[in-house]
C-alpha cells in the first residue's frame, strides 16, 4: 500500500483489496521495455503481460545485465530492477567443480549495483558485497566474476546494493553434483518466493523508520481485554498489558511488513497468476523452495501431499517426512513430492502473520487449478515466545526492567533470572547481557529466558493437527566435517527497538560497530542470543555455519540460522576463507537498520 493520492477524473480506478492481495491475473513484467531513460508518463502507459518463466543460463561463460523494467502485479505499472530482463533472475545451472566466469554488466542510470551468490563458497573478492569485498559496479560498468564451485545444491542469488534485492534483483543457482544424490526423483521444479511492493523501496524504509507499526492492522482491543479478564483474571491480565505496554510492543507484531504492502509472488507470479509445475502421476519430483523474499517468512504446505524433506540450504540431510515447513528469508528446502490420485494440487505459502499468501499449482496439464485454503488464525505472540514465563503468577516472576531503559514501577514483579537461561550444553542459568545493552536507548526489549527451542515448529504452527518441519528433526546426512572441538565462543544477542525501528548486534548498530576477528583455520563457537520479539534468520558470508544440537554436538550445516524470539543457539564456524565477510540479519530492511557486522578472518 503507498501513499498515492486518489484517482482523478478519467485515472484508472485503484485496484481492490482483493486485486491487491493476489495479484494481477495477467501480473509480471512488461516485456520489451527499459526504464532507464524513459518519461514518468511512460510507466502510466504501459500494460502488464503474461509473466514468463525464467530463462535458465547453462555453461562456464555468463552474461547478465542489470536494468531497469516495468512490472505489474497489482493492477499498477511500476519499475523493477531486473536481471536480462526478467524478475525473478534467470535460474544459473551450473555443476560442481566447474570454475565459472560471470561477466556483470551495469545498465541502471544512476545507481551502482552487486550481485552476491549466497551460500556459495568462494574468494572474499568474488563476494559481492560493496564496501567490504569490493567497491560494487558502477553504471555503465562491469565486474568479472569468477570462482570454482566446491559445493552443490540449492542456492540463490541477489544485490547486495541498498534495497535492489527487493525491487527485483534476486534469483535461483543451481548447482548439480559430481556424485548422485542419496534419493531419486523424475523431474524437478524450482519454487523461488519472494514479496514485491508498489513503493519505492526506499520509501517504505522511511516509512518504517517513521512509524514501523503501519502494517499493524490487529492491535489488541478492549473486547479483547475483557475476553483475557475473564480467563486470567484481572490481575495477571492488566499485568500482561502493562509489561507489551513497557516494551513498546504489542502481541499482534508478527511481521515488520505483511500484505497489506506486499504482494506474495511464486517464481514472479501473483496467486492469480497460477504458476503451473506439470508431473505425470506417480513421479517423484522434486521441488527446490528457495525464499528470495525480502522480509517475508513463508509456511508451505501442499494439500493432499506429503513432502520428503531431503536437504536444507544445499546439504543433504536424513529425509524427513512432513506436513508443512517455515521457510525463513534467504533458506532453501528440497522436498520430493509424489503427486497422484488427482490433476492438480495447490502450493500453498501463506505468510507468518496470515495476512496473504503466494501459490501455484501442480497439475498434468496446464490450466488446471486446485482449491486454495483458507489461511490459518492470525497468531499472538506470549511472553512465552519472547523468553519471557508468562504462564505463572506475575507477581512471583521479580524481574528489574530498568536496564533495558524502561520504567517498569508500575508492575507487580517481573520476569526474574530465577526463570532459568538455557545455555547451549541445556543447562539453566542465569541471563547475561552485554554491558553495551544496559541504558542503551536502541534496545526496547530484553529476552530473560532462552533455549534453543529446536523442536519448536514456531508461533502459528503449534499444535495444528498438520506434521512441521523443525531444525530438531533435521540432521545433516554426514558427521562433523571438520571434526574438532571448537577453542573458543563468541556470543551476540540479535537487539532492537520497535518504535525506532533500529536494530542490532549486542545493542551496536554496524556504523559503530568494531569488526568481529577469527583466526584463520580456528574452529570456534558462534553463540546467538535474540533478545527482540521479532524472528531474524542470520547468514554469515563466506563460510558454513554448523548448528549444534542442545547438548552442544554437530547437528546441522546451514549457511543461514534462523532466531525466533527467546532462542539461544549456537553454531561452530571453521574460518577457513581469508578476507573480510558481511555478517547480518537477512531481514533487509533489519540489516540496513543496522544488524550487520563486519567479519574478519585473518592470518
Amino acid at each position: 500500500m503507498s501513499f498515492s493520492p486518489p484517482p482523478g477524473p478519467g485515472a484508472p480506478p485503484m485496484p481492490s483489496r482483493r486485486l491487491f492481495v493476489q495479484g494481477a491475473a495477467a501480473g509480471g513484467v512488461v516485456a520489451g521495455l527499459v526504464a532507464s531513460g524513459l518519461p514518468a508518463r511512460a510507466f502510466a502507459a504501459a500494460g502488464p503481460v503474461v509473466a514468463t518463466a525464467p530463462q535458465v543460463l547453462t555453461g562456464p561463460d555468463v552474461q547478465l545485465s542489470i536494468g531497469e523494467s516495468l512490472a505489474n502485479f497489482t493492477g499498477r505499472t511500476r519499475p523493477a530492477i531486473t536481471v536480462n530482463g526478467s524478475l525473478p533472475a534467470p535460474i544459473l545451472r551450473w555443476r560442481e567443480g566447474d570454475t565459472v566466469s560471470v561477466r556483470v554488466a551495469n545498465r541502471l542510470q544512476a545507481h551502482p549495483t552487486s550481485i552476491h551468490w549466497h551460500g556459495i563458497l568462494l574468494p572474499a573478492n568474488m563476494d559481492g558485497v560493496p564496501g567490504l569485498s569490493f567497491n560494487g559496479i558502477a553504471p555503465g560498468e562491469a565486474y568479472q566474476y569468477r570462482f570454482t564451485l566446491k559445493q552443490s545444491g540449492t542456492y540463490w542469488y541477489h544485490s547486495h546494493s541498498m534495497f535492489q534485492e527487493q525491487a527485483g534483483l534476486y534469483g535461483a543457482l543451481i548447482i548439480d553434483p559430481l556424485q548422485p544424490a542419496p534419493y531419486r526423483f523424475d523431474r524437478e521444479h524450482v519454487i523461488m518466493l519472494s514479496d514485491w511492493t508498489d513503493m519505492d523501496p526506499g520509501a517504505l524504509f522511511r516509512r518504517m523508520k517513521k512509524l514501523a507499526e503501519f502494517d499493524n492492522y490487529y492491535k489488541r482491543t478492549l473486547p479483547d481485554f475483557l475476553r483475557d479478564v475473564r480467563r486470567d483474571g484481572w490481575g495477571a491480565a492488566t499485568a500482561d498489558r502493562g509489561m507489551w505496554g513497557r516494551m513498546r510492543m504489542t502481541p499482534t507484531d508478527i511481521s515488520d511488513i505483511n500484505a497489506h504492502t506486499y504482494t506474495y509472488l511464486l517464481n514472479g507470479t501473483a496467486p492469480a497468476g497460477n504458476w503451473t509445475g506439470l508431473f505425470r502421476s506417480g513421479e517423484k519430483v522434486l521441488l527446490r523452495f528457495i525464499n528470495g523474499g525480502s522480509m517475508t517468512y513463508f509456511d508451505v504446505r501442499i494439500p493432499g501431499l506429503k513432502m520428503t524433506v531431503v536437504a536444507a540450504d544445499g546439504q543433504y540431510i536424513h529425509p524427513v517426512s512432513i506436513d508443512e515447513f517455515r521457510i525463513a528469508p534467504a533458506e532453501t528446502f528440497d522436498v520430493i513430492v509424489e503427486p497422484s490420485g488427482q490433476d492438480a494440487f495447490t502450493i500453498f505459502c501463506q505468510d507468518m502473520g496470515r495476512t496473504g499468501f503466494a501459490a501455484g499449482t501442480l497439475a498434468v496439464r496446464h490450466g488446471l487449478q486446485a482449491p486454495i485454503p483458507a489461511r490459518d488464525p492470525r497468531p499472538l505472540l506470549t511472553m512465552g515466545d519472547m523468553g519471557h514465563d508468562m504462564g505463572h503468577d506475575m507477581g512471583s516472576m521479580g524481574h528489574d526492567m530498568a536496564g533495558m531503559g524502561h520504567d517498569m514501577k508500575g508492575m507487580e514483579g517481573g520476569c526474574g533470572a530465577s526463570m532459568g537461561h538455557a545455555a547451549h550444553g541445556g543447562s539453566d542459568k542465569a541471563p547475561r547481557h552485554p554491558a553495551s545493552e544496559k541504558g542503551n536507548p536502541l534496545i526496547d526489549m530484553q529476552s530473560m529466558a532462552t533455549e534453543p527451542k529446536l523442536d519448536d515448529p514456531g508461533i502459528g504452527l503449534r499444535d495444528n493437527g498438520r506434521t512441521v518441519l523443525t531444525y530438531g528433526a533435521m540432521r545433516s546426512l554426514f558427521d562433523d566435517p571438520d571434526g574438532r572441538e571448537p577453542s573458543r565462543e563468541v556470543e551476540l544477542h540479535l537487539t532492537g527497538h520497535m518504535e525506532k525501528f533500529s536494530w542490532s548486534f549486542d545493542g551496536i548498530p554496524f556504523a559503530s560497530a568494531e569488526p568481529l576477528r577469527l583466526n584463520y583455520g580456528e574452529r570456534m563457537r558462534i553463540v546467538l542470543v535474540n533478545d527482540t520479539m521479532m524472528q531474524h534468520p542470520i547468514h554469515l558470508h563466506g563460510v558454513w555455519s554448523d548448528l549444534e544440537n542442545a547438548d552442544g554436538q554437530f547437528h546441522l550445516r546451514k549457511h543461514t540460522i534462523d532466531m525466533p524470539p527467546g532462542t539461544r543457539r549456537t553454531y561452530r564456524v571453521r574460518a577457513d576463507a581469508l578476507g573480510r565477510w558481511a555478517y547480518h540479519c537477512h531481514l533487509l530492511y533489519h540489516m540496513e537498520a543496522g544488524m550487520m557486522r563486519e567479519v574478519r578472518i585473518e592470518e
